[in-house]
């Protein structure tokens, strides 16, 4: 945009003449410039900056230095933080990353007077934005004591892990979002109305199906390039499927990917939410399907412990409930209505290739008689340690009830 100018008078010849002159052509040229505007509006300024410039900065060498950038869940719980800093020599591994720290009182997980939190490296990727050798590394937060701040639910799905790890749990998580405009509307739809209803969506192909698939790709590739362990995406809410991670490797790369998703959409000027329903009314909600299998379900007769498993689901519904999303149920009570391809969230359910089921077995593995199952109760801003946690603290710990037990470091 090169600044602004006045209408040209009415009798000036190149003056544009009034609509009802101008005929269909000229209103059509006004619905074209109203759309571009409108999608011009929804965008950040930042993103309208000249990229180009800043390539010029980002090829210059560094000197044998590195920048490492690290990256926590703040005090929501859904938020994610980061900041930066320089390394001598390019980290090998995540112990040749150095402890750091930040202001808690800025990020809702402190007070002013005792704000110093630790950021402990736990998880090293690759870094698609600065580009090798410089690097992302996951934190953990502990508190000034060295406990673990509120919203670090790694601590205890470590513990956890550790507990299990001779099961061989792996994870498949279906992480679910809805671009927005920086104006808070859904990124692609009219601005006074609604597009047409669902069904051409769905892994849809077309400009009138598809919203900001250069999105979708890039956020694809940098999730690629990093190491997050990626195997696939399709267009309907935008999800991508982040998995098979075994263990405690779930949660930290799903945190990774969506950590790049953030930054990605910051590029491009627009929001990605993970509210599991932004959009009231007959419109699919965002959820984070978790696929799941141990050791013995991925073998010959496997299908005897799915099943197994699922029975001890039913019977602690209501804990699990409480653990799919970061308000103890509240956000999910939105998505999960027995509508929209979802359960209801009062009622336990499974079944083979039910899509409205908490549980789905899916017709392969119902069919081969063994291989994994789908939750689909987890909201799509769900903490995947505390889902992860969760299934293996029932599935495989044997837990029941609400409570959850205590363990000793493994």
């Amino acid at each position: 945009s090169g600044g602004s100018s006045s209408p040209a008078p009415s009798h000036h010849p190149g003056a544009e003449p009034p609509p009802h002159r101008r005929g269909e052509k000229g209103q059509r040229g006004d619905a074209t410039l109203r759309s571009c505007r409108a999608v011009a509006m929804s965008v950040s300024h930042s993103s309208r900056l000249n990229k180009l410039v800043r390539e010029q900065y980002m090829r210059l060498p560094q000197g044998g230095l590195v920048q490492v950038t690290y990256v926590w869940i703040d005090g929501s719980g859904e938020g994610v933080r980061c900041k930066s800093r320089t390394l001598d020599k390019e980290p090998k591994s995540i112990e040749d990353v150095p402890e750091w720290n930040f202001d808690g009182s800025s990020t809702a997980q402190a007070e002013g007077s005792n704000s110093d939190m630790f950021l402990v490296p736990v998880c090293m990727f690759r870094d698609p934005f600065c580009l090798d050798p410089n690097k992302l590394v996951l934190c953990e937060v502990l508190k000034y004591n060295r406990k673990p701040a509120e919203t670090n639910l790694r601590h205890t799905c470590k513990k956890v892990m550790d507990l299990v790890k001779d099961s061989h749990p792996w994870f498949g998580m279906e992480q679910e979002y809805t671009l927005l405009g920086v104006n808070g509307h859904p990124y692609g739809w009219p601005d006074n109305g609604f597009p047409g209803p669902q069904g051409p969506y769905y892994c849809g192909v077309g400009a009138d199906k598809v919203y900001g698939r250069d999105i979708v790709e890039s956020h694809y590739k940098a999730c690629l390039y990093a190491g997050v362990k990626i195997c696939g995406t399709n267009a309907e809410v935008m999800p991508s499927q982040v998995g098979p991670c075994e263990g405690i490797e779930m949660g930290d790369h799903l945190w990774m990917a969506r950590f790049i998703l953030h930054r990605v959409c910051e590029d491009f000027g627009v929001v990605a939410t993970l509210d599991p329903k932004p959009m009231t009314g007959n419109w699919n909600g965002a959820g984070c399907h978790t696929n799941y299998s141990t050791e013995e379900m991925r073998k010959e007769g496997g299908l005897k412990h799915i099943e197994a498993a699922i029975e001890k689901l039913s019977k602690r519904h209501d804990y699990h409930i409480c653990v799919y999303d970061p308000r103890g149920g509240r956000d999910n009570s939105r998505r999960l209505t027995g509508h929209h391809e979802t359960s209801n969230i009062f009622e336990f359910s499974a079944g083979v290739a039910n899509r409205g089921a908490s549980i789905r077995i899916p017709r392969q593995v119902g069919q081969d008689g063994f291989g994994y199952f789908e939750d689909r109760r987890p909201a799509a801003n769900c903490d995947p340690y505390a889902v992860t946690e969760a299934i293996m603290r029932t599935t495989v710990l044997n837990e029941t009830g609400v409570e959850t037990k205590e363990y000793a470091e493994h």
